[in-house]
């Protein structure tokens, strides 16, 4: 057990999040995705699932020790959905109100196609797999740097 560490940081996620580099993108995507076969493409192969958690719960969690890359206008990307592309599915919503309260105010959501989403999630470092169901809740975050440490 560590302090000041959320629980739902798994040793093997708190070692995914520690191995990657800035500009590295994890891959945090919901029981739908086809996270097995992404994985398998990834820089490390890797593949946690956190069966049971919602994609709130976890995206909080990693967010509280993963810094967002703020040289890159689009440090946080989700899937588009399918033939409506400006909508915004309830589980987006709340990744934005998460995102917001992580990296301030002018944090935002970039979409990206579902094919396109896809590619980029096999460029990954890692995938993240929860056990929240809901429709297009997969988002792609690149890691940052923390300045002088």
């Amino acid at each position: 057990m560590l302090k000041h560490i959320d629980p739902l940081l798994t040793p093997d996620l708190l070692w995914v999040l520690a191995a990657m580099g800035h500009g590295d993108d994890l891959a945090l995507v919901d029981a739908n995705f086809p996270a097995e076969a992404v994985a398998r493409a990834t820089s490390s192969g890797r593949l946690l699932r956190l069966p049971g958690l919602r994609m709130g719960a976890v995206a909080r969690a990693i967010l509280s020790v993963l810094p967002l890359d703020d040289f890159v206008p689009d440090p946080v990307r989700c899937m588009q959905v399918v033939g409506d592309p400006t909508s915004v599915p309830p589980v987006q919503q709340e990744m934005r109100d998460i995102i917001r309260h992580a990296a301030g105010p002018g944090a935002a959501l970039h979409g990206l196609e579902r094919f396109a989403f896809y590619e980029a999630s096999r460029q990954a470092f890692a995938v993240v797999q929860v056990g929240d169901a809901r429709s297009y809740g997969d988002f792609l975050f690149r890691k940052g740097a923390i300045a002088g440490l």
